[in-house]
Order: C-alpha cells, then sequence, then structure tokens
C-alpha cells in the first residue's frame, strides 16, 4: 500500500501545476473500479462466481505446465491490468489528472475535431497514452496468486514518440493487410460485428473491424467518421491495442494457451477486452465488451472543455493454471 500513497502524493504535487489545457483526474483504486468486472470467474471449468460476458472456458479439471513443471487447476477471470489515455492535448495524462508531461508546442498531431473539405463528414485525431497497471497486485488484494502479473504502475507508451501515429502511408509499413479491407463488402461486414457486439462479443474472425465504432484500420490517431468523442476514443483505443499487438508488445493471454503464461497474439482477439470509462465520469456499474455502442451509456460523457478528453481501464481477460 504504501506505493499507493507515494504515487498520490505525487500526483497531488503534480495536478497543482496542471495546463489550462488540459484536463484529466487521478484515478481512484477503490471508487473509480468497477470491481464486480472481475467476473465470472471459473475454476476447474466450474463458474464459481457469476457475472457479465465471459469468453470460453477451459472445461478440464486439471492442468500441467512444463516451465516450471507444475500441476494445478484452470483458473480464469478478468483483471484490470491497464489504462489508457486518448486526449487532443499532447503530453496530456488524462488518468493522472491532467499533468502534463512535455511541451505541447511544435508536437506534430495536435488533436483536432473538424469536418473534411467535401461533405459533411466530421474527422478527428487524437494522441493515446498507455500505462501499465496491474491493480490486484498492486493493492496486495491476492498475495503470491501466482496468475497476477507482478509489475509496477508505469507510463509504458506515448504515440506523441511514435513516428507512425500521425502518419497513415507511414503507417502501412506494419499493417499492409489494410489494402485487401479497404472496400465496401470487407466494411459491411462490420455491420454483423457491431450487431454481435450489441449481444456479447465483437468476431475475432472480422478482425478489421471495430464493432460499432468502424474499421479497426489504419492503426493510426485519425477517424474519418467522427460521430462523437466517446465513440472516436473507444476506437482508437481499440486501434492502439491492435497496433501493440502487432508490434509484439501486448500478448495473449486467454483459452488454453495461456494457461501456462502469455503467448503471441500479432492479430488482436477482441474477445480478451473488455473497457471501463474512467474519465470525465467514472462509469463504476459495468464494463463492456470492445466494439459495443456507446448510445446507451455515453450521453453527458462528451461535454465542452473538460469533457472532450476521455481516459479508459482495459480488463483483460486471464487463464491461468493455478497451483
Amino acid at each position: 500500500m504504501k506505493h499507493l500513497f507515494i504515487l498520490i502524493l505525487c500526483v497531488e504535487f503534480l495536478t497543482s501545476q496542471v495546463s489550462a489545457h488540459c484536463v484529466g483526474k487521478f484515478v481512484n483504486p477503490i471508487t473509480d473500479i468497477c470491481w464486480k468486472c472481475i467476473f465470472p470467474i471459473t475454476i476447474a471449468g466450474q463458474k464459481v462466481a457469476s457475472g457479465s460476458e465471459d469468453t470460453p472456458n477451459p472445461r478440464t479439471a486439471l492442468c500441467f505446465c512444463k516451465d516450471p513443471p507444475r500441476v494445478g487447476l484452470p483458473v480464469s477471470f478478468w483483471e484490470p491490468a491497464r489504462l489508457i489515455d486518448v486526449t487532443r492535448t499532447p503530453y496530456c495524462m488524462v488518468n493522472l489528472g491532467g499533468v502534463k508531461m512535455g511541451p505541447a508546442r511544435g508536437v506534430q498531431g495536435r488533436g483536432t475535431v473538424g469536418h473534411a473539405s467535401k461533405g459533411h463528414m466530421q474527422h478527428s485525431f487524437y494522441q493515446v497514452h498507455w500505462y501499465v497497471y496491474p491493480l490486484i497486485y498492486w493493492l496486495e488484494l491476492l498475495v503470491d496468486f501466482v496468475c497476477l502479473e507482478k509489475a509496477s504502475f508505469d507510463v509504458a507508451y506515448m504515440t506523441e514518440l511514435d513516428p507512425l501515429w500521425n502518419d497513415d502511408e507511414t503507417n502501412f509499413i506494419i499493417n499492409p493487410e489494410a489494402a485487401l479491407f479497404g472496400n465496401p463488402i470487407a466494411q459491411a461486414a462490420c455491420a454483423a460485428d457491431c450487431a454481435m457486439a450489441s449481444i456479447g462479443f465483437s468476431s475475432d474472425l472480422l478482425f478489421w473491424c471495430a464493432g460499432c465504432q468502424g474499421s479497426m484500420y489504419p492503426f493510426t490517431g485519425t477517424t474519418s467518421g467522427h460521430s462523437g468523442g466517446v465513440q472516436a476514443s473507444l476506437l482508437l483505443a481499440q486501434r492502439f491495442m491492435a497496433k501493440l499487438h502487432r508490434e509484439g508488445l501486448l500478448w495473449g493471454y486467454m483459452g488454453v494457451n495461456g494457461l501456462c503464461g502469455k503467448y503471441p497474439m500479432p492479430i488482436i482477439r477482441k474477445s480478451q477486452y473488455k473497457t471501463q470509462m474512467t474519465y470525465p465520469s467514472a462509469q463504476t456499474s459495468t464494463c463492456h465488451p470492445l466494439g459495443r455502442s456507446d448510445l446507451l451509456w455515453s450521453f453527458g460523457r462528451n461535454t465542452p472543455i473538460k469533457g472532450e478528453d476521455f481516459g479508459y481501464l482495459i480488463w483483460r481477460k486471464r487463464t491461468c493454471c493455478l497451483l
């Protein structure tokens, strides 16, 4: 717990120097978290605690791992693992209370929302920040639980430092398959992906779709179909995670393959994640699978000045062989 108090003190000091153009709120690890989102929990193929939507779990009574050698019980649950900012102001750390971590001047790709030169379709551009946030381990809620990620709070990625994030053409290097899905037939499939996300999880097979938010490509901060701040921020959160998977910075943790540890997942499985808004208004009652429409819950969460940047907590499905 001492790490928690140190972080709170540091944030309180830094927030006294917040710029007028940088808004945010420090995430309270107790009151701003949807703790029931950790459910359902499954042990040895049997559900021991009910919850919201869940992915298929191993149904075997025992699991075996080679490194290190062990026999255990398969356990599946959802863990709060990462925080993400989606902001128009470069270096503005939304989930850290609106702290500026660097100068905004001279940064290419400052966030905007506007209209295209032709037609009335809105477009936008946002920067994204990615935090390591293993909350359960950090708060020492489950001590010596082998399934938990043992890491410290950290700012792991800032798109201001990534030359690919604001250049759609250069970004083509890491997602050349985007050329295959820029057609009406492929995009029409995203309507089915949206329908699936509305009643459960979006389809992992339709990896080029971001459910009701739009297209997963390109892996940049530009949205050509901006219908609202919540929609655009959810879309960019998905794109950013897909980009990290492609770069080998995010791995797989779910299913039988995840029992003995993480494994490579170069194409994101959207069903591995859920999102929970932390800013501008913490949504502590529920979390949403990737791609689900925000129409039923986003009202009042996109307001001028203090409600145009967004923060989310990323919940990750975890399957583990518990000793």
